[in-house]
């Protein structure tokens, strides 16, 4: 973990809000120079405190607009079965992020899809083909009231 002052802080939440800002933009709000904030970004990408820049899509308008959380139980929670479990979710372009998790469940999962009957093609095939899940729980969103990845710093 690098060190980070208050400039830094106040760089990553404008970055959080909009990773495009331009630089120039982010120094004038900051109080700092061009050069000086980018510099900092770069020094924060490669500490690994930037994982990445990307688009936030929205599924709704993309013909993605189910977005399911599923509960799943694995009928065995060893070294090797969680690797194949972990590699199977990370595969499944439906599942937008997995959680390996303490509690009752082994894994929580995000997945978008089309339909229910694309729900259930993606459960016959991530679920119960190649086995070791237990059961699963599915529970499907009525509304997003707030998506994002942005931490509270």
């Amino acid at each position: 973990m690098i060190p980070l002052d208050s400039f830094d802080l106040a760089i990553l939440r404008i970055l959080q809000r909009d990773s495009a800002t331009p630089q120039r933009l982010v120094a004038e709000q900051v109080n700092l120079s061009a050069p000086s904030v980018q510099r900092r970004i770069r020094r924060m990408e490669d500490a690994g405190v930037i994982a990445r820049n990307v688009a936030v899509l929205d599924g709704a308008k993309l013909g993605l607009p189910l977005t399911i959380f599923v509960q799943v139980e694995l009928e065995a929670e060893t070294p090797d079965i969680i690797d194949l479990m972990k590699a199977r979710f990370r595969n499944a372009s439906e599942v937008q992020q997995c959680f390996y998790v303490t509690g009752e469940v082994d894994f929580m999962l995000v997945v978008v899809v089309e339909s229910m009957a694309a729900y259930e093609d993606f459960t016959r095939r991530v679920f119960f083909d190649g086995g070791h899940v237990r059961k699963f729980r599915t529970f499907v969103a009525m509304d997003a009231v707030k998506t994002g990845l942005a931490l509270g710093i």
